[in-house]
C-alpha cells in the first residue's frame, strides 16, 4: 500500500504486567517506543486515544492524548496513531493512495456503537475518501468460545456495511495465545496492552 506504516506489538518478555492498566503502559513504555523506533516510526510523534469504550472519533494533527474518544484519523505525514488492546480489536483503516488513516479501538461496547462505521465517515467527509479506497485490517483479539460476543464479526459487517474496499480479519484470538498475546479476560484484569500503531510514511 502507497506510503502507509503499520505495526501491531504483541506481548513482551520480560516485563512484569501483572498489576493495573496505567502502570503496566508505563513498564511497557520504553520497550514500545524501541519497537516503534526500530521499524521506522518516531515515538515521540504518538497520538493516543483515551479509550472509554465509546464511538467518539478525533482528527489527531499533534501527538498526545485524545481525551473523550476511542478512534483516530489523521492526514498529517509523520504522525504515529496509537491504540492499546488486550482482548479488544485495533481496527487499522488505511486509504490506499496514502492519503489519510485511522486507527479505532473497538471491543464489544464500541462495536455495538459502530465506532468502525464513525471512523470511515470521518475520513469520507473530513478527507474526501471514498470508503472503496479504504483496507480495513482487524488486530487478534478475543473471540468465542473464550468470549461470548463475537464482535470481530461484527466489526467486519460494519466495515463491508460502510462500503470499505477491503477487510481483512486475520481471525487470531488474543485468548487461545497468551504466551503471544496480552488477554484481559484469561488473565483476569491484570495485564499489559498490546500497541497498535499507524502512520503515514513523512
Amino acid at each position: 500500500m502507497t506510503g502507509i506504516r503499520a505495526a501491531f506489538i504483541p506481548r513482551i518478555d520480560g516485563i512484569d504486567v501483572a498489576t493495573d492498566r496505567e502502570t503496566a503502559l508505563q513498564r511497557l513504555a520504553p520497550a514500545h517506543a524501541e519497537y516503534l523506533r526500530a521499524r521506522g516510526f518516531a515515538p515521540g510523534q504518538l497520538a493516543t486515544a483515551e479509550q472509554i469504550h465509546g464511538a467518539g472519533v478525533a482528527v489527531a494533527s499533534v501527538p498526545g492524548a485524545h481525551a473523550g474518544v476511542d478512534a483516530l484519523v489523521t492526514a498529517e505525514r509523520g504522525l504515529v496513531l496509537g491504540i492499546y488492546v488486550a482482548d479488544c480489536a485495533a481496527v487499522f483503516l488505511a486509504d490506499r493512495r496514502g492519503r489519510a488513516v485511522g486507527l479505532a479501538h473497538s471491543g464489544r461496547a464500541g462495536t455495538a456503537a459502530n465506532i468502525t462505521g464513525a471512523t470511515i465517515a470521518i475520513l469520507q467527509n473530513r478527507f474526501g475518501i471514498d470508503p472503496s479506497d479504504l483496507v480495513v485490517h482487524l488486530s487478534p483479539c478475543i473471540r468465542p468460545p473464550l468470549y461470548e460476543n463475537d464482535f470481530a464479526a461484527d466489526i467486519v459487517a460494519q466495515a463491508r456495511a460502510a462500503g470499505a474496499g477491503e477487510v481483512v480479519d486475520d481471525k487470531i484470538c488474543t485468548g487461545r495465545e497468551v504466551g503471544r498475546y496480552y488477554s484481559y479476560r484469561v488473565e483476569r484484569g491484570r495485564t499489559g496492552r498490546m500497541l497498535a500503531a499507524l502512520s503515514i510514511v513523512s
